[in-house]
């Protein structure tokens, strides 16, 4: 996909991907602003995962990529192409440094394995932990009443999504706390509690934004700083795929769909969340549920094209009209 070349340039920095062949020279990923940081993006294969994954890497990053679709091993049961390799890869590209870890996320054994890697490669350090783990999407029935919905499906959202999320936490964490330093951020999708359409779906995405707030309470006193973070509309690999699109022609999905007019591609939020890693006064924001739209009000970061697409500001329009 055509979405998946990294741009090359940091926040709105100008675009020299094609001079330098969308490699970073050593003397410039030393002046890159996470040179020297060490991330963990739990659930990187696809979608938001490898565009934050990617974003990092042009930050400058080391990221750990992790997810359960390798090369080797095959699909997740999620059935696509897209591989943890692919994401280290791309993240090479940007001008970081890709480790791609098989990792199952709802299996102790391998998220405590995957941080005692992270310790043991990188002297015990780790800057961030980015909580993508999803998975939920062919189990969840959309227009169905949660009694009519297949309870195990609705459960195993749960355990994808929200028990993955406080394993990879509750090994992550020590290693932040020992260095009092660090930050995690759970993605999720929505600013607030309302109903989201599906009870398991809505259980999944409000838990995600109270463990942060949870987290972060446990995490003050370690200097270590937990938020949530939602992105708009995204354009995922996924998406594209469901609307027959491709990154090149995404507009023709509004056919389809008149709101994805308003959508944005998994670099936005990867962008967001380098530039949350990049603010050492990010502690302030510790336990809120931030947004790529709100965010991208404050720090100077694009999407792929340049534009700076605002959810919030599309979804109020709507509600006006």
């Amino acid at each position: 996909m055509t979405q998946e070349k990294c741009s090359g340039h940091y926040m709105g920095e100008p675009d020299q991907s094609q001079a330098r062949g969308d490699k970073t020279h050593p003397d410039q990923r030393s002046r890159l602003p996470l040179h020297g940081k060490v991330a963990v993006v739990a659930g990187a294969t696809r979608g938001a995962g490898r565009g934050i994954a990617m974003m990092l890497g042009e930050a400058g990053a080391t990221v750990y990529v992790t997810g359960r679709s390798t090369r080797n091993g095959g699909p997740s049961p999620m059935g696509r192409s897209e591989t943890i390799e692919e994401t280290a890869e791309l993240v090479n590209q940007c001008g970081g440094v890709g480790i791609p870890v098989r990792v199952d996320h709802t299996v102790e054994a391998d998220v405590k394995a995957l941080f005692e890697q992270v310790k043991r490669e990188q002297n015990g350090q780790l800057d961030l932990l980015v909580n993508d783990v999803w998975g939920g999407d062919p189990l969840t029935k959309w227009g169905q009443p949660f009694w009519e919905h297949d309870l195990h499906n609705g459960l195993l959202i749960q355990k994808n999504a929200v028990q993955s999320h406080m394993l990879t936490s509750y090994y992550g964490a020590p290693l932040m706390v020992e260095r009092g330093q660090g930050l995690i951020i759970e993605i999720t999708d929505g600013v607030d509690y309302k109903y989201r359409g599906n009870l398991y779906y809505s259980l999944a995405k409000i838990s995600a934004m109270h463990l942060a707030m949870a987290m972060a309470e446990d995490l003050k006193p370690h200097n270590v700083t937990a938020v949530a973070l939602t992105p708009g509309f995204l354009r995922s690999e996924a998406m594209l795929t469901h609307f027959g699109v491709t990154e090149e022609n995404w507009r023709d999905a509004t056919k389809q769909e008149p709101h994805f007019i308003a959508s944005e591609t998994p670099y936005y939020i990867g962008r967001a969340v380098a530039a949350l890693a990049g603010d050492p006064e990010v502690a302030r924001k510790s336990g809120q549920t931030l947004s790529t739209w709100g965010l991208s009000e404050e720090y100077p970061f694009v999407d792929q094209d340049g534009s700076r697409p605002h959810w919030g500001n599309y979804f109020a329009e709507l509600q006006i009209n």
